[in-house]
């Protein structure tokens, strides 16, 4: 095996029987958090039509996105489950980060469309069934009490599973505006409660879909992972003993929570490059929780000629006395 063969290394980590139990477990607190809110959405839809309460509509609404979100997260799970083959080489795990974004884009159009019906409504506010709005408010509190906390037993690292969560409980929180503003108009008639129970729903949601669309948006454009600054990681791979220089850095995200990393690293003639490929595979591993990467460790004199005739960002070098 020549040096420059004997400098690839592709690991993989061993995340793959842990996940398929997480994702077992995950579908099954998803499932049963899926059969509360549809069961209670259906009354919801009908007590709001008749109460004429926005507020109400909205948190139904919600709902439906929320029962969407969960559904699409259950089958992003059984995509992502999926064992990699044919052009696929990674399987189908961003699957996950798909239904993450789509979450977040419902999240931020269902606000855009309350924000209109609570600007209008308070201006020309209806009237509206304060008891029946508060009766219902209280049942959908202690419903998505129960699913939030199915939810929360998933996990949550998961950038797919968040996203329902992040449904789920931006309806908790409307649930309980939606009480307040009940409450308000049934005790002084002030039907514009409702309206701005509505606006305040719609502000949550605007907070929750954007950080979930733009967690989504960094992880497919093969930003590195939150927390990982790359001239931090090349900086500190340069300081091994025996690197000369280490360039074409690349830190990216396979899906949420697998973290992956490929470098191009040049030794001293005198250092045994796979000495070092595993030196630096320690540190990658313990300080920065990277287990799958790929490294291709030449010694200097062995490098290919024009091998890096690109742009290939900041190249990071050994100290030199």
């Amino acid at each position: 095996m020549s040096e420059h063969e004997g400098g690839h290394r592709h690991r993989s980590g061993h995340h793959s029987h842990d996940h398929t139990i997480s994702a077992d477990a995950d579908r099954r607190w998803l499932s049963a958090a899926l059969v509360l809110l549809i069961a209670f959405m259906a009354a919801e839809v009908v007590v709001g039509i008749v109460a004429q309460s926005l507020a109400l509509i909205s948190d139904a609404g919600h709902m439906l996105t929320d029962a969407a979100a969960i559904a699409l997260a259950l089958v992003a799970l059984r995509l992502a489950a999926r064992p990699a083959r044919g052009g696929f080489t990674y399987g189908l795990k961003r699957a996950e980060i798909l239904s993450a974004q789509a979450n977040g884009l419902t999240l931020l159009l269902l606000a855009a469309w309350f924000l209109y019906e609570g600007v209008r409504r308070l201006i020309t506010p209806p009237d509206v069934a304060g008891p029946l709005v508060l009766a219902t408010a209280l049942v959908g509190i202690i419903v998505n009490l129960a699913a939030t906390w199915c939810l929360r037993r998933a996990d949550r690292t998961s950038l797919n599973v968040e996203g329902a969560y992040q449904h789920v409980l931006n309806d908790l929180f409307a649930f309980i505006a939606t009480a307040v503003a009940g409450a308000v108009v049934w005790a002084t008639g002030w039907s514009r409660a409702d309206a701005i129970a509505a606006l305040v729903v719609a502000a949550l949601m605007v907070k929750a879909g954007w950080g979930l669309v733009r967690d989504s948006g960094r992880i497919f454009l093969e930003a590195a992972p939150p927390g990982v600054d790359p001239v931090t990681v090349g900086t500190r791979l340069a300081t091994v003993d025996g690197v000369l220089e280490l360039h074409d850095l690349h830190i990216w995200q396979i899906t949420s929570g697998q973290s992956a990393l490929s470098a191009h690293v040049l030794v001293s003639d005198a250092t045994d490059p796979h000495v070092v490929r595993i030196g630096i595979e320690q540190i990658l591993r313990h300080e920065h929780a990277i287990e799958h990467t790929t490294l291709q460790v030449d010694r200097a004199a062995c490098a290919p000629e024009g091998h890096c005739s690109g742009e290939h960002g900041p190249a990071f070098r050994a100290a030199t006395a």
